[in-house]
């Protein structure tokens, strides 16, 4: 914040003192809240954070949904509504970071009309796959709901016309990661079984050589992916992007030292909330749990 030090001097002799120059006045501290239907958003969390590291964090796992591609589009609306209802209420968050891509090219609309809170979405990186691949030859990594979507297609259409993009819609992956992050991680051969139609070879020797990773839970598993892939290919995580659209929303962070308590992760099951998990989540910076129980509705 600048302070303009010659606001009201006079060249007066009667008004010769100098004035006291005050101290810039420091922002209050801004609270994020990251919300996602798992785990796979603490992919998010830890970009935005080195980005803004001066704020104050919520992360926020609807795990007593989760996986939301079981849920018809309108329960998926009705839930996510319901569930942030909840959570802006009681945390009044200045900015939330829809961190799952299956909510937000569903909810986001419906969201932004609802709360006058900045909402910040995950969107497909079709666009900076088509600008980086060299052989035309491009692979969306996603859950079968991003696959489904029309939103997703309709990226494609705009963004990667001149590519051939094959959309891969994983049932397993986000569930593998959250088992990973519970510390039961999956036999090797279970994830190359999810990955492997993400690499296409064609006879004239053009190979994928680019992967969306459309789904925020699957950065959990980038270095096994990178080790059991047939090639090397680039795999782009739309995480720092999301981390850039929150500083142009928010501004920098303040200069000088800040005290940042650490994150608090709340669940609205728990039932996954074991002893291993909660280090995990610790290792990551949430070493505070609570449980904000909201069941899903049987209707």
């Amino acid at each position: 914040m600048r302070i303009d030090l010659m606001a009201g001097a006079t060249n007066s002799a009667t008004h010769s003192a100098a004035r006291p120059v005050m101290p810039p006045v420091r922002q209050p501290q801004p609270v994020i809240l990251v919300f996602d239907s798992g785990l796979g958003g603490l992919t998010v969390l830890e970009q935005v954070r080195r980005a803004r590291p001066d704020a104050a964090y919520l992360y926020a796992a609807d795990d007593a949904a989760f996986p939301y591609g079981r849920l018809s589009e309108a329960q998926l609306v009705d839930r996510v509504l319901a569930v942030m209802e909840r959570l802006v209420a009681l945390h009044r968050p200045d900015l939330v970071v829809i961190a799952c891509n299956t909510a937000s090219t569903l909810v986001l609309p419906a969201l932004r009309q609802r709360f006058a809170t900045p909402f910040v979405g995950v969107v497909p990186p079709i666009k900076p796959a088509a600008a980086l691949t060299r052989s035309g030859l491009v692979s969306l990594l996603a859950t079968p709901g991003t696959v489904a979507r029309a939103y997703t297609r309709d990226l494609v259409r705009d963004y990667a016309a001149a590519c051939e993009v094959s959309l891969v819609g994983s049932v397993n992956l986000a569930r593998y990661a959250e088992a990973e992050m519970a510390g039961m991680p999956v036999p090797d051969a279970d994830i190359l079984a999810e990955i492997t139609p993400c690499f296409d070879e064609r006879a004239d020797g053009r190979r994928t050589d680019v992967v969306c990773l459309s789904c925020t839970h699957y950065p959990l598993l980038l270095a096994r992916f990178e080790r059991l892939a047939p090639w090397p290919v680039t795999w782009i995580d739309p995480a720092p992007a999301i981390a850039r659209r929150v500083v142009q929303l928010l501004g920098e962070p303040e200069a000088g030292p800040v005290h940042v308590p650490e994150a608090l992760a709340i669940f609205t099951g728990g039932a996954g909330l074991t002893p291993a998990l909660a280090r995990s989540l610790a290792d990551r910076g949430l070493s505070e749990t609570a449980v904000e129980a909201m069941p899903l509705s049987a209707e």
